[in-house]
C-alpha cells in the first residue's frame, strides 16, 4: 500500500525545478506587463477591438504554466490540442492591431517557457520601435489614403444646388471622384471618394458647405 502511494507521489512530480519554473513564470508576467502597456500606450485611448488586452496579464502566465507542462510530454501536449479544439470565442477580434498583440504575447509567453529571454526582449524592442514609427508617421501615411464621403440633399433642391455642390467639393477635397449616385425617399444621395488630407477640418468643412447651401441642409456621412 505504501510503495503505491510512493508510486503516484513519484508519478507527480514535474521534471522542473522549483527554480526553473518560477524564473519562467516571473519573466512571463514582466512580459505580459509590458504588452499590456504597449497596447495601453499606441492602442488604448482609442477605444478600438473587443478589449482583449484585459485578458493580457492572466494569458501570458497561463500560456506559459500550460507549455512548461507540456514540452516534456508528448501525450500531454495531444490532450491540450484536444481540450483547446472544444473552446470557443463568443466576442470576435474586431481590429487587426489585436491579433498583432496576441501573437507577441503568445510569443512571449512560449520564450518564457523555453528560457529564451534575450530573444523575447529583442522582439518587444522591436514591436515598441516600429509601432512608435508608426505613431510619428500616422499623419503622413494617411495622405496617400483614400476616403469616402456621403453627401444627401433632399431631390426638390438638388438641381438648383448640384453645380454649386460640385464646385464647393472640388475646391475643398483632393483627388475627387463620384462613385454612386441614387435617389431613396426623396433624397439624392451622392457617394465620392477622396484621397485624404492629414489633420482636415471636417467640422469647417460641413459648417461652410451647408452655409453655401441655405437654407437648405446637407447630410454628410464621412467614412
Amino acid at each position: 500500500m505504501w510503495q503505491n502511494v510512493v508510486s503516484v507521489w513519484q508519478g507527480m512530480q514535474s521534471n522542473l525545478g522549483w527554480t526553473e519554473a518560477l524564473i519562467a513564470l516571473g519573466f512571463s508576467v514582466v512580459f505580459s506587463l509590458i504588452v499590456y502597456f504597449m497596447y495601453q500606450l499606441f492602442y488604448g485611448s482609442r477605444h478600438i477591438g473587443a478589449g482583449v488586452q484585459r485578458m493580457f496579464l492572466l494569458g501570458g502566465p497561463a500560456i506559459t504554466v500550460l507549455f512548461l507542462g507540456i514540452q516534456t510530454s508528448i501525450p500531454l501536449s495531444l490532450g491540450l490540442l484536444g481540450a483547446l479544439s472544444f473552446v470557443r470565442f463568443r466576442t470576435p477580434v474586431k481590429d487587426p492591431a489585436e491579433i498583432g498583440f496576441l501573437l507577441v504575447l503568445i510569443a512571449c509567453s512560449i520564450g518564457a517557457s523555453s528560457g529564451n529571454f534575450m530573444l523575447i526582449m529583442l522582439l518587444l524592442v522591436a514591436v515598441f520601435v516600429i509601432l512608435l514609427v508608426k505613431w510619428f508617421l500616422r499623419d503622413r501615411a494617411a495622405v496617400g489614403a483614400r476616403g469616402s464621403l456621403m453627401l444627401s440633399v433632399d431631390q426638390a433642391e438638388f438641381d438648383k444646388l448640384e453645380q454649386g455642390i460640385k464646385e464647393f467639393l472640388a475646391g475643398r477635397l483632393k483627388g475627387l471622384s463620384l462613385e454612386s449616385m441614387s435617389v431613396v425617399d426623396g433624397r439624392v444621395n451622392l457617394q465620392y471618394q477622396y484621397r485624404q488630407q492629414a489633420a482636415f477640418d471636417w467640422t469647417g468643412f460641413a459648417s461652410d458647405l451647408n452655409r453655401s447651401t441655405a437654407p437648405t441642409t446637407v447630410e454628410i456621412f464621412v467614412g
